[in-house]
């Protein structure tokens, strides 16, 4: 945890939430339309002094109690709980860690499988918590195999962002790609995780400081929609829209959706999947 990041993060969700969202009156002479420490304080039910050393950066090892009560008093959101979880990085309360880590798992549930197959001619795939490829549809297939993603034995998006030269020019805004690839990987890291630790030492041997930099980095909390530039090698450049969601009740696996952010792309991905113009339409914002 570098300086009191997690003190200032406390100290700001106080500040931005009012006391109205959370059921307290807003009364008269406040200095700040948030909630004040006594008020977060008795919420998490915990004492006033407390909140203040942790908010100070005096105390940096809240119990996983203490830190769920907040959480809950705060009102954070998924994402705001994500940035928590970076973070609080290796000073994560250990209850909130899983005793033994278990290996990645390498396999999709039915559900989920069925919902990919609805979801063709468009590009999706599911991926578990270490960027390996699980499942996707025959729409990803025809956009990332070309481009080299799919060549290895275990396909995983970090080995070829990284290792792979073909990630470049298949990625014209690489280090925006990289970027996020690493920030999902920090995102699932668990408590002495060696399978993840394990990518991370294969990595950083392999692609040296274009990975290590931005794994050491400041931690942000990755995106999960936006849009992202391709060049594949028989349509051309490409506008993809993305959306990454979280697969419930699994190990950190997240369903990754690909949509056409353009008419030309959207033309460009009927023409991959061998449909007739207009099979697949823009979608923006």
């Amino acid at each position: 945890m570098r300086d009191n990041e997690f003190g200032a993060f406390l100290r700001a969700r106080r500040e931005a939430i009012t006391p109205a969202e959370v059921g307290l009156p807003t009364g008269p002479r406040r200095r700040t339309p948030g909630l004040r420490r006594a008020e977060l304080a008795m919420l998490a039910g915990i004492s006033v002094e407390y909140l203040t050393r942790l908010e100070q950066g005096r105390d940096r090892h809240p119990s996983s109690e203490v830190l769920g009560a907040l959480v809950d008093a705060l009102r954070l959101s998924s994402e705001q709980r994500a940035q928590l979880w970076l973070i609080l990085g290796t000073n994560k309360p250990s209850a909130l860690c899983p005793r033994v880590a278990e290996p990645p798992v390498q396999t999709v549930r039915e559900g989920v499988q069925a919902i990919l197959q609805r979801l063709e001619p468009s590009p999706a795939l599911v991926v578990n918590r270490i960027g390996d490829v699980l499942a996707s549809t025959d729409g990803y297939q025809r956009l990332a195999g070309p481009v080299g993603v799919l060549d290895a034995e275990q396909p995983n998006l970090l080995r070829f962002v990284f290792t792979d030269d073909r990630a470049r020019t298949a990625h014209p805004e690489w280090a925006r790609i990289a970027d996020a690839q690493v920030n999902f990987l920090k995102l699932g890291f668990h408590c002495d995780d060696p399978h993840s630790a394990g990518l991370v030492e294969e990595l950083s041997a392999a692609a040296g400081a274009p990975f290590t930099s931005r794994f050491e980095a400041q931690q942000v909390v990755p995106e999960r929609t936006g849009v992202e530039r391709w060049v594949h090698p028989e349509v051309g450049e490409l506008r993809l829209g993305f959306e990454v969601l979280e697969v419930s009740g699994t190990d950190d696996q997240r369903l990754i959706v690909y949509l056409p952010a353009d008419d030309s792309t959207a033309a460009a991905l009927d023409r991959l999947d061998g449909r007739h113009p207009g099979g697949l339409r823009a979608v923006s914002g």
